[in-house]
């Protein structure tokens, strides 16, 4: 009575499989497949592109299907990490034609709409007189503290939630932060930084109310960034800004 034993490589065309038929003296053959006939073992090698024959005695089957077991399980777990890793892809190139190409910040909504904000216009104002000066670079030759503040007690984009989501999809490199706001003392504005101007040395030292974020490249230039914690109720900004300079552009928004 004949006994068959057929190992073929899965994941891998017939033509294309190699498998290595380990023999008792340590040697192996490389073969496309093998079978036990009888006392023989009946393999084709795949380096003379034949079938050949050897004494079953002479192969080390233990080692032989082993590594068998073990190159199939590599093999699988190779082939399901290609599908994920392409999956990934998909959803990212999904996610990029979903945003908008031109430079600002997005909002994605509970519902996974986008929804552009808008660019706020900002205002350097000194303190001394209150005197109001164009946010420009180079920057304005006058020493003493200054603040960038967006006109309105509050901001006309309303989000609800605790932990919002955006894209951020910059004009140029530059840095990315989301800003807790305050209203000015007038109430007549909301303080964006607070700005200490040295015109000898011609820096500007910024300080902000800085919120935590997490921040995923997802191309270049384009960021997906959403808080680390629950915000609060109140008054926030995101920024793209380089620091030292006065020139950030702001999008403006209150959580409810």
């Amino acid at each position: 009575m004949r006994c068959f034993l057929v190992l073929l490589m899965l994941a891998l065309p017939l033509g294309a499989a190699t498998i290595r038929l380990y023999l008792t003296d340590g040697t192996f053959q490389k073969v496309r497949e093998y079978e036990v006939i009888a006392g023989r073992v009946k393999y084709f090698s795949t380096e003379r592109s034949e079938w050949e024959e050897i004494p079953k005695e002479l192969v080390d089957f233990e080692r032989t299907e082993g590594e068998s077991r073990r190159y199939k399980e590599t093999a699988e777990a190779d082939a399901k990490l290609e599908v994920e890793e392409k999956k990934a892809e998909d959803e990212t190139r999904k996610e990029i034609r979903a945003v908008p190409g031109e430079a600002g910040v997005y909002y994605v909504t509970a519902e996974g709409k986008i929804e552009p904000l808008k660019q706020a216009e900002s205002k350097m104002v000194t303190n001394k007189k209150r005197s109001v000066l164009k946010v420009l670079s180079p920057i304005p030759v006058f020493s003493g503290k200054a603040t960038i503040e967006i006109d309105g007690e509050s901001s006309k984009f309303h989000i609800t939630g605790d932990r919002p989501t955006f894209y951020f999809r910059l004009s140029k490199d530059q840095r990315i932060a989301l800003v807790k706001l305050r209203v000015n003392s007038k109430k007549t504005a909301r303080v964006v930084q607070d700005l200490d101007v040295l015109p000898v040395v011609k820096e500007i030292q910024t300080t902000m109310d800085s919120v935590e974020i997490f921040r995923r490249q997802v191309a270049d230039g384009l960021y997906k960034i959403w808080p680390q914690e629950t915000l609060a109720a109140g008054e926030y900004a995101l920024l793209e800004y380089t620091e030292g300079q006065n020139t950030a552009i702001i999008y403006d928004f209150v959580m409810r």
